[in-house]
């Protein structure tokens, strides 16, 4: 039985009001933020930790692009100008298996900064969003916590690009969250330092990844075949010889995946190979466990790198990623859920507020989009059911596992954030609903803004 008890009637002091508030400021959230203040709206973006970025800085994923082949026909917009500006102030390098460039995370922090302050957005850094302010079926507005003590910030359009649809659940809206047994596994992401470049790469060379080792028992990926004999930056052969020379315990067969980058310092970067399955991050109970279960894991991988992977005798660890890394919790009941065959067959739609490639990366199936083949995004998967005056955007857009599975990735989130953000500052311009804004006019002003939306 749990316990309860009751809290005192309070006053909740007002602290701040905008006309389009964004809840997150991952891909989508940023994107969004940055979109409505470019189409001319008082714009507030409320971020829970100390920087901006979401998965690109506090986690540490900075495979921004990774799926970009040379046919591949990808989105443009804001997410492109994420990629541009990091390559323009020095915080990128090239991406070793595809012609995109690895983001550098922690100088990804300073570019947001910069992205945010151009667009003349309000920064509210440190608080953290614990209530959604609802009035007869309307979101007015969120309430925070901080430092501060809590607080209200009051909006007339709120975006939820949380992730978790955490704003969308608590106000009413309708969710739904894949089984814990059935969700993608969660990351710690890790960095090394000291990496011999040169003995690193040699032995890439000498002992080249596809991504049909990704099909083996520890991945049990599928593929369109088209896939299989690309270049993949894979780490296996480390770990396998640390579990039979008794070197780390033979329970962490998991421990595999891909590195990012790797500069010219010895900084190796984005290494993504540890993989916890079972975990609900909606349950704080079980990011505890995978933060401590992650960093230890994490540890065991680099003693084995240092073990049995050349160039790598005097790396240590340069940083863990500043949280866990979620791939899967809520999503929204949409006005349209998209499906699985809207991502595998080019889907097109009226409504359509930006494009992404046909590249798939999750529940087990792997396609990249090497052949020119992308689906158009709705708008309509972004609004929520039962709560106005609010959008959802990010991974948490309404739709199945394997459409999912497309719309997760960052590049995709910030498609569609930025569509969030134009139709949001359309709905103040014309005092509608964000569920009624005319679609032609929101899609002329994202094409004003670079996106492409067919």
């Amino acid at each position: 039985m749990i316990e309860s008890i009751t809290e005192a009637t309070r006053q909740t002091p007002i602290v701040h009001k905008t006309q389009v508030l964004v809840v997150g400021s991952g891909p989508g959230g940023l994107a969004a933020a940055i979109a409505s203040s470019r189409a001319g709206i008082e714009t507030t973006l409320l971020e829970r930790y100390g920087c901006f970025g979401g998965n690109l800085t506090q986690v540490g994923v900075e495979g921004f692009a990774w799926y970009r082949h040379e046919k591949t026909i990808d989105s443009e917009g804001i997410g492109i100008e994420f990629e541009e500006r990091a390559k323009s102030m020095d915080f990128a390098s090239p991406e070793p298996q595809s012609i995109s460039h690895a983001i550098d995370g922690e100088g990804f922090k300073y570019v947001a900064d910069v992205l945010v302050q151009e667009a003349g957005i309000t920064p509210m850094l440190h608080r953290t969003m614990v209530s959604p302010i609802v009035e007869e079926g309307a979101i007015r507005g969120v309430i925070v916590e901080s430092k501060a003590g809590r607080e209200a910030v009051l909006a007339e359009v709120v975006i939820d690009a949380t992730g978790d649809a955490d704003v969308a659940c608590r106000a009413g809206a309708k969710v739904h969250k894949t089984p814990t047994e059935e969700m993608m596994a969660a990351s710690v992401m890790f960095s090394m330092t000291g990496v011999d470049k040169t003995r690193f790469m040699e032995n890439v060379k000498n002992n080249p990844h596809t991504y049909q080792d990704w099909c083996g028992p520890d991945w049990s990926m599928k593929t369109s075949g088209k896939e299989d004999k690309l270049f993949s930056p894979y780490l296996k052969r480390p770990f396998e010889e640390a579990i039979k020379q008794g070197l780390i315990p033979s329970n962490l067969n998991t421990i595999t995946g891909t590195w990012g980058a790797i500069t010219d310092q010895g900084d190796l970067s984005y290494l993504n190979l540890v993989h916890l399955a079972g975990l609900d991050a909606t349950n704080p109970d079980d990011l505890t466990k995978g933060e401590i279960e992650g960093r230890y894991q994490a540890i065991q991988a680099i003693k084995a790198l240092k073990k049995f992977n050349p160039g790598c005798e005097n790396a240590k660890l340069r940083n863990f990623g500043m949280t866990i890394g979620i791939r899967d919790t809520r999503k929204i009941d949409a006005k349209y859920n998209m499906t699985s065959q809207d991502v595998h067959n080019q889907a097109v739609f009226d409504d359509s507020i930006g494009i992404f490639p046909e590249f798939i990366d999750g529940y087990g199936v792997l396609i990249l989009p090497t052949t020119g083949r992308y689906f158009q995004l709705p708008y309509r998967s972004m609004i929520p059911k039962g709560v106005s005056n609010l959008l959802v955007t990010g991974r948490c857009v309404g739709g199945d596992k394997l459409s999912h599975a497309a719309v997760r990735n960052m590049m995709c989130c910030a498609v569609n954030g930025q569509g969030a953000g134009v139709a949001a500052a359309e709905s103040i311009k014309t005092k509608v609903d964000v569920s009624n804004v005319s679609i032609t006019r929101v899609q002329k002003t994202l094409v004003s803004q670079g996106a492409r939306i067919h």
